[in-house]
Parts: structure tokens; C-alpha cells; sequence
């Protein structure tokens, strides 16, 4: 009998896995500031032992930054305070003034801000990639090239492991602005998961194919999966902004990045293909049957939870440590040696087609501002803060309370173990420019789920990556791409519940064309050229 748990209350327990887990792009234009300038004539002096990447960033006494960023999604945590936090200030030997506003409202409070160009603190985290440079265009943020070279002793390591992330954060002109936050890119990404229980009482295996996985979807539906003599179960339940990430590469498609890149480095977008009429044809099949209930398009995370612990559905898609840190331990009788609710291998499509989308390397960016006191101070806190040893705070907190090392490996205490602990103490924190850890998500889960973990790696491709846009491009973008996006919201929506019919699908493609869908294809090509060359060089 499944324990009835609140979905909020174990969402927090996977912030030991994760510090962000989305981002977003947004518009504008390319920046003309000179990115071989020096940063700013105020720039304080440093004197004193040269800058390592280690703390302390400075021997001055009373050096202090401003810093505007997000507070933790949880309610009750106020980074600012928080141990790791503090532990990254005083290693820095600088006294750091926090405005840390809610990640829910973060963009709309950060926005006008921005918009004003005053007044803006030493460094800021951006509220989004800035893909089209709307924000550099303005010179709000300064070139890092300069201070990059003399004191970017730890980000000159993240680009020579990393050239992805390099390539992604340089302008077309050379430039780099920003310092990245960074994700996990091939493990514990979203994935279908399935209860096994239900797999087990009806004698099936685990669907390997897109037939397989509908035919295990009407049992679901018919067969009394859950043993209680009612026909109650919802086969599949999930937030709906995974449909398209769940369903889009079983068709060949990433339709959760919208572009993508075949394996020739022809650039697609997904909602403007002749096999996204298939996909839909899928999705509308399932509706018509059932199968993907009528509240679809409405579904939330804590309905998907809620129904996982009343032991009512049996399917779903979110990101993987959901399966053993949430929705496993919603049952009473779960033994952590066993898989409950277990991911499963990508579903093999009709045209051979399996994988899984994994996410790109930035999570989010910090930049500083043109109204920095002291750019060096800055760029050398940021630079430290994205270094190992700042990274190992992120990550495990602070060695003797929430992690310790044995035979050379670390592992979390029981206090590393308690969400509500390692909360306060400030594990993962978004302030800052944190990176996600295989090594501490593997150390926590159950073993069943770091293994499968492993045996998914090899099915995860990378997302289109993010790539700054040239005038031209952005314009074309930013004057279409609005418009375009919610025609296609609206109409994949009436398709798939069968208030348009497909037969409209030639009608609905020839008007992506009136709208110049196909010029922003060709400036999305152009950006991933300048990405490639960009990598390689």
C-alpha cells in the first residue's frame, strides 16, 4: 500500500543532486563594447602574493563585493547565511553584500533593472542565457578577455576540459563575458520511468520500443496493475512541458530545445518537420484512447507525486533522481536494494531512433557590471568560486560535518544525509557559480539507480547548444520567433486533442513559412557553424 506523501515536501531532497535545473534564452543584439579595453579605470589595486585560483582572492583587509542573484527554491533558506556560503566568503577573505531575490520571480524582478543600466551591483547573475546579447548591446556587463588572461586560473582549466562551454560563452567577435553556472550533462537526465511492481503483477518487461510501451500503457489502463478490484489507474501522468522531451526522440526529434543538429550539422527545427505530423499522430492516438488523460495539458508535479503515492499511476518522465530520492519512497514497504520506480532504456522509435536529450553544459551565467568598484576583485571571487576547491563546498559541504573521506573517497555523513540539514548549510547553492557532481549524486542514490544511471550514459545526446547571434540573426529572431512559438504552442495542442484535425498539418507548415521560419533556421545554422569552428579552435 502506497504512504500518502506530499510531492513538495520530497522535491527538496533531490537540491543535494541538482543546483538548477533550467534556463532560458532571450533577445537582443550584439555588443560593441571593445573586449581588449581594460575593465574599469576605478579598479581598485592588488598587492601582495599573486592570485592562485585558491582562497584568499586578496591580503587586503574589508574588501567587499555586491552581489544580485537568486535565493534557493526552497522557502526556508536564505543562502546568505547559510555555512557553505559563508565558508566560500571567508576562504575568499572578502565580505560579500547579498541582494538574493526568489528564483519563481526572478527574471520579471531583475528585468527593469537591467533594463535601467543604473545603479546595478558588482556582479549579477543573469536572468537568462542572453543568446541574442540584448543585455551586452548595451555595455551593462564588461569584457572579461583582460582579467580573463591575467587572473583566470581556474576557468582557463574548466575551457581546456571543457571547450563546449568556452565555445558557447565567446561572441562572435572573441569576447567573453560571462562565467558560467554548470550542470550534469549525460547523467541522471530526464528519462521514462515505470513502476516495476505493475510491470511484474501483469508478467510484462520493462518497454524497450514504441509498440511495446503502448501496449504496456492500455494494461496499465485495463488490467488492475494496482491490485484494488477498481478500474482507477492513469496509465501515464506527467508535468506536460516533458511531452516533448519524453516523446520528440522517439520520432528523431529534440523538440525541448526546438533545434536541433542531425548528424551531418544540418540544423532543424523540430515543429517544422514532416515527422512531427507522426509524433502528433501518436499523441492524438493516445488521447483518443485514454492513454494521456483528458488534463494533459495541466498537469502538475505534485498531481504527478500525489498520484505516484496513492499507487494510481504507473508511468512517467521527469529528470532521473526522481526515481529513488521522490517517488520510490513514497511507498512504505520500498527497500532501497530493489527498484520500485525505475528509469528505463530510451523507447527504439519507428525509424530506429533511441536516445534521450541530455542538457547543455550552462546552467546560468554571472556577469559584472559596468557599475563594478573594483573588476579585478570581482572577476577573481568568480574565478575562485568556480575552482575545485570552491566546487568541493558546492558539492559535499564541509569536510568532518556533512561529508568525510575514506580510503580517498568521500562520502556524506548522517548529517549530509538529512534534506533539511544540508538545506540550511546551503548545499548546491544557486547564488553562486556552482557545478553539479556525479560523484556526490552517485554516493546517495540507491545502488539499482546508480547503476542504471551508467547503462544510460551512452544513450544521452546533447541539446542544441547555446550560441550568441549576430544583428542580423537576432533581429530576424526577435521581430518572428515570438509570434512563431505561440502559433505552434497552440496548435500542437489542438492537434493532439483532435480540435484540429491533421489533415490542417500542410496548412500549419506552409504558415511556419509565412512567418520566417525558415530565416531563423538559416540564422540558427550560421550560429552552429561559428559553434563548431568555435570548439575546435
Amino acid at each position: 500500500m502506497a504512504q500518502q506523501l506530499t510531492g513538495t515536501k520530497k522535491v527538496l531532497s533531490v537540491m543535494i543532486l541538482a543546483t538548477a535545473l533550467a534556463g532560458c534564452s532571450n533577445s537582443g543584439a550584439p555588443a560593441a563594447t571593445d573586449g581588449n579595453a581594460a575593465p574599469a579605470a576605478s579598479a581598485a589595486v592588488e598587492t601582495g602574493p599573486a592570485y592562485n585560483g585558491s582562497g584568499p582572492i586578496t591580503d587586503q583587509a574589508n574588501q567587499e563585493l555586491s552581489f544580485l542573484g537568486t535565493n534557493a527554491w526552497t522557502t526556508n533558506v536564505d543562502l546568505a547565511t547559510a555555512e557553505i556560503v559563508k565558508e566560500i566568503e571567508k576562504n575568499a577573505n572578502v565580505k560579500v553584500n547579498w541582494q538574493l531575490l526568489p528564483p519563481q520571480n526572478y527574471s520579471d524582478s531583475v528585468g527593469p533593472r537591467l533594463a535601467a543600466g543604473t545603479d546595478l551591483p558588482d556582479i549579477v547573475y543573469l536572468p537568462d542565457k542572453d543568446q541574442t546579447m540584448k543585455y551586452l548591446s548595451s555595455g551593462m556587463f564588461l569584457p572579461l578577455n583582460e582579467l580573463y588572461e591575467k587572473y583566470g586560473v581556474n576557468m582557463k582549466k574548466l575551457y581546456e576540459k571543457s571547450p563546449d562551454i568556452k565555445a558557447s560563452l565567446t561572441t562572435p567577435d572573441g569576447k567573453i563575458y560571462y562565467v558560467p553556472q554548470q550542470t550534469l550533462t549525460k547523467n541522471y537526465m530526464p528519462e521514462f520511468m515505470v513502476n516495476e511492481r505493475w510491470l511484474k503483477k501483469l508478467g510484462l518487461e520493462e518497454p524497450t520500443t514504441l509498440d511495446e510501451f503502448t501496449e504496456m500503457l492500455k494494461k496499465f489502463k485495463t488490467d488492475d496493475p494496482n491490485g484494488n478490484g477498481k478500474q482507477d489507474e492513469i496509465p501515464m501522468s506527467m508535468d506536460p512541458k516533458f511531452i516533448p522531451m519524453a516523446f520528440g526522440p522517439v520520432f528523431g526529434m529534440d523538440l525541448s530545445s526546438n533545434f536541433y543538429a542531425d548528424d551531418s550539422g544540418k540544423v532543424h527545427y523540430g515543429y517544422y518537420e514532416p515527422v512531427y505530423k507522426e509524433y502528433l499522430t501518436y499523441l492524438n492516438g493516445l488521447y483518443n484512447e485514454g492513454l494521456l488523460g483528458v488534463d494533459f495539458a495541466s498537469t502538475t508535479a505534485d498531481q504527478v507525486t500525489s498520484r505516484f503515492s496513492q499507487n494510481v499511476t504507473g508511468t512517467t518522465f521527469n529528470f532521473s533522481w526522481y526515481t529513488s530520492m521522490v517517488y520510490s519512497p513514497l511507498f512504505a514497504d520500498y527497500n532501497p536494494e530493489e527498484p520500485l520506480i525505475q528509469g528505463i532504456l530510451p523507447l527504439k522509435g519507428p525509424h530506429g531512433d533511441q536516445f534521450y536529450v541530455g542538457r547543455t553544459p550552462v546552467s546560468g551565467i554571472f556577469g559584472i557590471s559596468k557599475n563594478a568598484k573594483n573588476p579585478e576583485l570581482a572577476f577573481k571571487f568568480l574565478d575562485y568560486a568556480i575552482g575545485e576547491e570552491a566546487q568541493t563546498y558546492y558539492t559535499w559541504g564541509i569536510k568532518g560535518v556533512t561529508y568525510e573521506e575514506k580510503d580517498g573517497k568521500k562520502q556524506f555523513t548522517e548529517k549530509g544525509k538529512d534534506n533539511d540539514f544540508i538545506q540550511k548549510y546551503g548545499i548546491g547553492p544557486v547564488n553562486l557559480p556552482s557545478a553539479q557532481s556525479t560523484d556526490s549524486a552517485d554516493s546517495i542514490v540507491a545502488p539499482w539507480h546508480k547503476e542504471r544511471d551508467k547503462e544510460l550514459e551512452q544513450y544521452i545526446r546533447p541539446p542544441f547548444p547555446n550560441v550568441y547571434a549576430l544583428p542580423e540573426e537576432a533581429s530576424v529572431e526577435n521581430m518572428s520567433m515570438p509570434d512563431i512559438q505561440t502559433y505552434v504552442d497552440e496548435m500542437n495542442l489542438k492537434f493532439i486533442t483532435g480540435k484540429e484535425s491533421l489533415d490542417q498539418f500542410d496548412a500549419y507548415i506552409a504558415n511556419l513559412k509565412n512567418m520566417n521560419i525558415e530565416q531563423i533556421i538559416a540564422g540558427r545554422q550560421a550560429q552552429y557553424d561559428r559553434y563548431l569552428a568555435a570548439s575546435k579552435s
